[in-house]
């Protein structure tokens, strides 16, 4: 594989610590690289994602799509040969693990 398809990426997570850098191919998809930040999650952490639909990833303000591939993820403003390419990870719970909230309505009570 050519040196210029290969594209170094480290993700930075809600803490300012990273995961990476790690060299990946320009056809890589987003999926892979999500499943990659999910089997190498650090330990101890507060928020754990469990699965890849758990995750958003994050490059030049733009949340990153499952099927797109790195190659079309690069924005070329803001590489240098050579550098690595950060892309912030979002960790989004499921919603079956986060309690409900049960809202109470009161007939007696005039609304304002």
């Amino acid at each position: 594989m050519p040196e210029e398809d290969l594209v170094d990426i480290k993700f930075r997570l809600y803490d300012g610590s990273d995961i990476g850098p790690f060299r990946y191919s320009s056809t890589s998809t987003v999926d892979m690289l999500k499943q990659r930040i999910v089997s190498d999650w650090p330990r101890g952490k507060t928020i754990t994602p469990k699965a890849v639909n758990e995750i958003k990833l994050i490059s030049s303000g733009k949340v990153l799509d499952n099927n797109k591939t790195v190659g079309q993820c690069r924005t070329p403003f803001g590489e240098v040969a050579g550098g690595v390419i950060i892309m912030h990870v979002v960790v989004q719970p499921s919603l079956a693990k986060t309690k409900t909230v049960s809202l109470h309505i009161y007939p007696w009570r005039s609304s304002v």
